[in-house]
């Protein structure tokens, strides 16, 4: 008589034991793909006639786009930390890309000293990678890194593996093998660098498919140097001179010339051969069963390179790319695909960034959150789900220059309302996103009250996470970056001109043996 109850209470543990197990069992994967330098509309499911992306445009299908997704910075290494940490730049003080010169080190003759940066990823922050270790995952890194070299290293930061991630921000010996890389083994002679990676991220994920696993997948691309196969080029080449060429592929805003036509045959190879890659990680989860319980994620550090470095790509209807202020230089493709949660064909209006990955993963992982490390991002686990997010100001602060023309400053989005302060001349532009998304018309003098709100809550941000601020250089010659400027919008652009026109010739190549590259086969 006294034995039924314990045996009640037995078999009811027994009965939940597989349940339980069941549902451990069950702890999601998740791949991060980040790609560098790829601008909002440069994947044909974001309009683009010209690049071809049908394994990417995919993957967005089968989960949430983000419609208006955001790097946390217009360059790149900023936008990594930011990813790792959970942090707006001003706050973990990584505010540019590491290596570049700040202070009295800037030699360009500018108005202000680009201010002082934190060179690698603080030792004393819990980063994304460490919390999925320290929660059970099995983690893998591949590609990019740039936020750190030796002693602050993919491995030194909670990867168990690190293919390829060192303190270089593009590849030192470029696209195909061999790489130069010292933790990348060089492959055939003429080996795609970004199906490398992506093939050692498939290795990884065939070996660790039992257990959970946190694979980073960063790719080098579409970052310069601007390579493809001769193959791909031809392709391009074609398929623009179907189009009616253009009068002009550059026009000047404001400081240098910027690209206003997606036709770079050569960019658009690397396009192809990145969405390739993608593609072979996305086939393998399938392949071995796991795209339904693994979270795939994918966006860009930072906007396409319009102007500066390569010239190679168009973000219009965007306004400027990467290194500039405007949407073109931080908006980002922004997908979420997990088939359990955010149903297929989604879409969210709302305005996320990079800090927000690190929250949404250790939410939907099942792991404790971390608020006091990833205090400026939000978790985006109801908006997959269908719900809403409390409303908040994101926060941008570049107190430097770069090679794309862009000028020092902070940045305010606050429902439909941006505005941006410059630190030249202290001036403010304001912009209303939902009726001028290309930023056309500054609106600061217009509302005047709304444009002193802002900046007074910008500023007491700023102020508040102790934001290094540039300086006025005492150097600075007026009619030295005088004439600089008018090189830069005379002879510079007819260059551009002429140099992006030939591309286009049938009898054009960058070099007798293509970047290099022994062979030429896509």
């Amino acid at each position: 008589m006294h034995f039924a109850k314990p045996l009640a209470c037995f078999l009811i543990l027994l009965l939940a034991t597989p349940l339980a197990f069941a549902d451990e069992a069950k702890q999601p994967n998740v791949v991060l793909i980040l790609i560098d330098d790829m601008g909002l509309h440069d994947l044909s499911i974001e309009g683009s006639t010209f690049y071809e992306s049908p394994y990417i445009d995919k993957l967005a299908r089968g989960g949430m786009r983000f419609t208006q997704g955001y790097a946390t910075c217009r360059v790149c290494s900023p936008s990594r930390a930011s990813i790792q940490l959970g942090q707006f730049t001003a706050r973990h003080g990584i505010t540019d890309w590491i290596g570049a010169a700040s202070g009295t080190d800037w030699k360009r003759d500018d108005r202000v000293l680009p201010a002082e940066y934190v060179h690698h990823l603080p030792d004393e922050d819990v980063s994304l990678a460490e919390a999925m270790r320290e929660g059970g995952y099995r983690t893998f890194f591949a590609g990019k890194w740039h936020i750190g070299g030796e002693g602050s290293l993919p491995t030194d930061h909670g990867f168990d593996v690190n293919k390829g991630g060192h303190h270089r921000g593009s590849p030192p010996g470029g696209y195909f093998s061999p790489y130069k890389n010292p933790v990348l083994e060089n492959g055939p002679a003429g080996e795609s660098l970004p199906l490398r990676l992506a093939d050692e991220t498939v290795h990884f994920i065939q070996t660790n498919k039992d257990n959970p696993f946190f694979a980073m997948l960063s790719f080098y691309s579409v970052h310069g140097p601007v390579q493809t196969t001769k193959e791909l080029w031809a392709k391009y080449q074609a398929k623009a001179s179907l189009k009616t060429a253009p009068t002009e592929r550059f026009k000047i805003d404001r400081t240098m010339p910027v690209r206003q036509v997606q036709d770079h045959p050569v960019y658009a190879g690397m396009v192809q051969v990145t969405d390739q890659a993608v593609g072979r990680v996305m086939d393998a989860l399938d392949e071995l069963g796991l795209g339904d319980n693994t979270i795939v994620i994918f966006t860009s550090d930072n906007g396409g390179v319009s102007s500066g470095d390569a010239f190679a790509t168009s973000n219009l209807p965007l306004r400027g790319g990467k290194g500039r202020q405007w949407e073109g230089g931080i908006r980002e493709p922004f997908y979420i695909r997990y088939p359990s949660v955010a149903p297929a064909g989604s879409t969210c209006d709302t305005p996320v960034t990079g800090a927000d990955f690190y929250p949404t993963i250790l939410e939907l992982c099942g792991l404790p959150s971390r608020p006091k490390q990833h205090v400026d991002g939000v978790s985006l686990a109801p908006l997959l789900k269908g719900d809403t997010i409390a409303d908040r100001p994101l926060y941008w602060h570049y107190p430097h220059y770069g090679n794309q023309g862009g000028e020092p400053g902070s940045i305010i989005r606050s429902g439909d309302w941006k505005l941006i302060h410059y630190y030249e001349d202290g001036r403010n532009e304001l912009y209303n996103l939902a009726v001028d998304p290309s930023e056309e018309i500054d609106v600061s003098l217009q509302y005047t009250n709304r444009t002193s709100q802002l900046w007074g809550q910008l500023d007491q941000w700023l102020n508040s996470v102790n934001a290094k601020r540039p300086k006025l250089d005492p150097r600075f010659d007026p009619v030295k970056h005088e004439a600089k400027t008018v090189r830069q919008h005379t002879q510079q652009k007819q260059k551009l001109e002429k140099t992006h026109a030939q591309m286009l010739e049938k009898d054009w190549q960058p070099n007798k043996d293509w970047h290099g590259s022994l062979i030429t086969k896509d």
